[in-house]
């Protein structure tokens, strides 16, 4: 299916940058056209109470914080025909014209769920959001405000519904836990069969174009449900108590793969706080290191700030182990949501890497080219590298090039691939 576009002349909400209500609607009628339609709407019910405690410049760090989440997991999870709009306040709608079955829109609200729920950082405090979501089906010929008001009306009914967090808006529900319980038992079961797939994001320097190594993602391709994506695979791990058994299975998988290419490049792993939670992990690599003969000067290792806030000072000291071998430490989606200025100062780091957010306006927003320009400059000023994620375009990768960015990523030369595609690029001249 062809993704339903939003207009050019989009209204943006000036804090998270997603579309509005009107816009939404608009979409919602587009997408409606086509017979099918599935959303959601989700609703931070404490922000109130973090306005009052933290004052509004607190909740607008978690407004934006939020809408990056929500926004990641939508591209990693739905793709395209789906759109991501803050409709008002503390309420954000996600909705998709893909043929989803309910079972399927019910854990992706539950696993939505969980990532807006781990915890974030406001005013050096650590704040967990459990967020309400409803949830519906497009009727056929309803329009986009119907839908919408069906949608404010069954969250208006969970807010009312103590501990409920997930409702659908015909006042059915599936089976308590049945969907979870069962990607539960699959998971292990897809572990054990070897049924987690490596993808490879090839990145490339800037200034070359030459290819320098990929970054590895894991899709689960379910017999049922279809294609999962990382976000949701680790919350069902996360519910199984399968992350670090998960973690240790991508690791190995990939670094194999890596193993083999026909040139010495980079391979870089993206690490969860779970990881780090068993106190094993620098330990744990290592083996796999010498297991798979993969040279550890040549793995990079990718953390995020949220990864961070559950124990700094474990993270910090497996890291500094692991950069005693030669492995590289990149601090993932930089600029984006809480920006901890202490992992600058406190962890073995060799790269920034910025979220494709920072990027995506640089050719149209001469304040967007400014934050990113300041951003290399204290790179090269603390002898950091600079990664630039969900390059698009010619112009974007003009503009990375003239500002001293390194390395990129993104749709301009190529999305995630399967490991022969990307042992084939790998062995072409570059």
């Amino acid at each position: 299916m062809n993704p339903i576009v939003e207009p050019v002349a989009a209204e943006r909400d000036v804090l998270t940058g997603l579309v509005g209500a009107e816009t939404a609607r608009g979409w919602l009628d587009r997408a409606s056209d086509g017979g099918f339609i599935q959303a959601m709407l989700v609703s931070l019910k404490r922000l109130p109470s973090v306005n009052l405690a933290y004052g509004k410049a607190g909740g607008d760090l978690v407004l934006v914080e939020v809408a990056r989440r929500i926004s990641d997991f939508a591209r990693e999870e739905l793709g395209d025909s789906t759109i991501v709009a803050r409709t008002a306040g503390g309420d954000f709608l996600v909705a998709s014209a893909q043929t989803l079955s309910r079972e399927r829109w019910q854990w992706l609200a539950e696993a939505l769920g969980r990532t807006i729920a781990r915890p974030l950082i406001v005013n050096d405090e650590r704040l967990s959001l459990a967020p309400r979501t409803a949830l519906l089906r497009g009727l056929a010929g309803e329009s986009g405000g119907a839908l919408l008001d069906r949608l404010d009306q069954a969250a208006e009914a969970l807010q009312r519904s103590a501990g409920r967090r997930v409702l659908w808006a015909d006042g059915s529900h599936p089976a308590r836990g049945r969907s979870a319980a069962r990607l539960e038992g699959d998971l292990l079961g897809a572990l054990h069969r070897d049924e987690i797939t490596i993808l490879l994001q090839p990145q490339f320097d800037v200034a070359s174009g030459a290819l320098v190594g990929a970054e590895a993602l894991a899709r689960w391709q379910h017999p049922t449900f279809g294609r999962i994506g990382a976000e949701t695979l680790f919350a069902v791990a996360d519910r199984g108590d399968l992350v670090a058994q998960l973690s240790r299975h991508i690791a190995l998988r990939a670094l194999t793969i890596a193993a083999s290419w026909p040139s010495p490049l980079r391979l870089s792993l993206n690490v969860t706080a779970e990881d780090f939670a068993l106190g094993e992990f620098a330990s744990t690599l290592r083996a796999t290191l010498d297991r798979t003969g993969f040279p550890a000067e040549c793995l990079t290792i990718e953390i995020t700030e949220q990864t961070l806030i559950t124990d700094f000072d474990a993270c910090a000291s497996a890291l500094e182990e692991l950069a005693q071998i030669g492995v590289s430490v990149a601090l993932d989606d930089f600029g984006t949501g809480f920006s901890n200025f202490r992992a600058l100062k406190a962890l073995p780091l060799h790269t920034l890497k910025l979220d494709q957010t920072l990027v995506k306006d640089i050719a149209r927003d001469g304040r967007d080219r400014a934050i990113l320009r300041a951003m290399v400059a204290m790179a090269r000023a603390l002898d950091l590298k600079v990664v630039a994620e969900g390059v698009e375009t010619v112009t974007q990768l003009d503009i990375l090039r003239d500002e001293g960015c390194e390395v990129f990523q993104g749709f301009l030369r190529a999305g995630p691939i399967d490991e022969a595609s990307f042992a084939a690029l790998a062995a072409a001249p570059q």
